[in-house]
């Protein structure tokens, strides 16, 4: 077995040394041309040529003035200037030294105007007092009646409430105001929220419309009581 191993191993050595003789001799002979040399190629990159500038256009012509206007100008006549008027002169006459020269006659006095006096202007009208009116002199063309508030019949509450009502030149009734309360908030608000609601007709002055005062009651009564 050994030996066989050996016989191999010597066998490759000599098929490697005859490929290596082979080799060498194709390679003297040059049956095998070597690898050609490589060549080294210098390239220069060529920049396009700069586009062609646009030229600007040539400037306008000037233009030629405007011909002047030639105005004729008239000779005006000579304006004749009227002649001066003869001066008289009157000859003052001579006083001899002798004679005396009364004194010149002393001024007057300037009378000074004494200032104005001070316009007072009057004082506005005032307004003349509204018209008292009663509950039963108040004409409106709206006159509802108040409603009993539930809670205050639940509660038992009554009494009766007095009301101020002031009014303008209309009619309208632009105030009102408790001066008696009944002792029950609901009850008064009741009255006051009925007035309200109210359509009047205006007092009247000397034939005149004229701002009024009207006092209004409210009894609010509970049935069986």
């Amino acid at each position: 077995m050994y030996e066989n191993r050996i016989e191999k191993l010597v066998g490759l050595v000599l098929v490697a040394a005859i490929h290596v003789a082979l080799l060498y001799a194709a390679v003297s002979y040059k049956l095998i041309p070597p690898p050609q040399e490589t060549l080294t190629l210098m390239v220069n990159l060529i920049k396009p040529p700069p586009p062609p500038k646009e030229e600007p256009p040539p400037p306008e012509p000037p233009k030629p003035p405007p011909p002047k206007e030639v105005k004729l100008i008239k000779k005006q006549k000579p304006i004749e200037l009227p002649k001066p008027a003869p001066v008289l002169v009157a000859e003052a006459p001579v006083v001899a030294p002798t004679e005396p020269v009364a004194p010149p006659p002393p001024p007057e006095p300037i009378k000074e105007t004494p200032p104005p006096e001070p316009v007072v202007e009057a004082p506005p009208p005032k307004p003349a007092a509204p018209v008292q009116l009663t509950g039963d002199m108040l004409q409106c063309s709206v006159k509802t009646e108040p409603k009993f508030p539930p809670a205050s019949q639940r509660m038992g509450e009554q009494g009766s409430v007095k009301l101020r009502l002031e009014l303008d030149e209309t009619g309208h009734i632009t105030s009102a105001k408790v001066i008696e309360s009944s002792g029950h908030t609901r009850l008064d608000n009741a009255g006051l929220a009925t007035v309200k609601n109210w359509r009047c007709q205006a007092a009247t002055r000397d034939g005149q419309p004229v701002r009024a005062v009207a006092l209004q009651t409210f009894d609010f009564i509970l049935e069986g009581n």
